[in-house]
């Protein structure tokens, strides 16, 4: 008798927990959310993060807060992601280095982005440019190829840092054009950048967002574009696939994540807050008109490019034998 009273009582503490469980979702949610970017406060995560955020608070009725934790190529902060509790009041952006490259570049990482990470929805991609400065001899992508092959580990690439999609699209370039140039990193891409205009280095692939500005006002030249087809913002330069290099496609990205576990429901209650934030004409505006590609869709569908992009640069990244810091 006292068998069937114990075994009840845990039966009731059991349904009591897994309904509570049950109310905690359908009524998230109801207290602020806390939003992980992996970078520093101004640049372009941390920017489209808060532009989202902003949306998104007001559909889910709380406050959604940035956190920013940069630090190891974005390691840190994704690592909080990973180890928040899982219970949708702490989720994160999801970058392109953390989620797709730095497992393979750092040996001993603490998270496993495909083990540790949940999807929630991608939010942009973007091609990189390939650009010069305005008084370089090179005019052309195959001015670069003649002169590298001319004169192997002569010519300079500048990048905000060792694994990023600076480094990575130059790479995958060598690679694909059999050509061998020397990499000069920097502590952040505007740096890299402001050391091409004054002609410090030879070349340099960067964010659309951070180059169209200085192509406008004639401080680089651009040669070329990682996307497939040519950007809107830049008719007169050619994709990389026009020029005979179709393996060279570069597109940088972020989304939202959140730690392992957390529950479904959320996941796809944040999912449609996003995907109805991206729809905003002023949002939609603003990642246009800096290049970028707009995302949305389904959390299997973040998940599907972010496994398909961890194969792809772990292959560049051994071929190229880079080494972090």
């Amino acid at each position: 008798m006292r068998f069937i009273q114990y075994s009840s009582a845990c039966l009731i503490g059991l349904l009591t927990f897994m309904s509570s469980g049950a109310f905690s979702q359908s009524n998230y949610p109801n207290k602020p959310i806390n939003l992980i970017v992996p970078y520093g406060a101004g640049g372009s995560a941390d920017s489209r993060s808060r532009q989202l955020a902003q949306k998104m608070s007001v559909s889910l009725k709380q406050p959604i807060v940035i956190d920013n934790k940069p630090g190891a190529g974005g390691n840190i902060g994704t690592e909080f992601i990973a180890r928040a509790v899982p219970d949708g009041y702490t989720i994160g952006m999801g970058n392109f280095a953390p989620m797709a490259v730095n497992k393979t570049l750092f040996g001993n990482l603490r998270y496993d982005p495909e083990v540790d990470l949940t999807p929630i929805i991608l939010i942009e991609k973007g091609p990189l440019v390939l650009v010069v400065n305005p008084n370089s001899p090179y005019k052309t992508v195959q001015d670069i190829v003649a002169a590298a092959k001319a004169k192997p580990d002569v010519l300079t690439f500048s990048s905000g840092g060792i694994g990023g999609s600076h480094q990575l699209s130059a790479e995958l370039f060598e690679l694909n054009a059999g050509i061998q140039m020397i990499h000069v990193p920097y502590k952040s891409g505007s740096a890299a950048l402001t050391d091409l205009m004054a002609g410090n280095v030879d070349l340099m692939f960067d964010q659309m967002y951070s180059a169209v500005p200085g192509i406008k006002a004639d401080k680089i030249r651009p040669l070329a574009i990682t996307s497939k087809k040519r950007s809107p913002l830049l008719p007169n330069v050619p994709s990389f696939a026009e020029l005979g290099y179709p393996k060279v496609e570069v597109l940088n990205w972020q989304g939202f994540i959140a730690p392992k576990g957390t529950p479904k429901a959320i996941i796809d209650k944040l999912n449609a807050a996003a995907n109805e934030a991206l729809k905003d004409p002023q949002l939609r505006e603003i990642m246009l008109s800096q290049g970028n590609e707009i995302g949305g869709g389904s959390p299997a569908e973040f998940a599907a490019l972010i496994k398909s992009e961890s194969a792809k640069w772990s292959a560049v990244v051994k071929s190229a034998n880079i080494k972090p810091e």
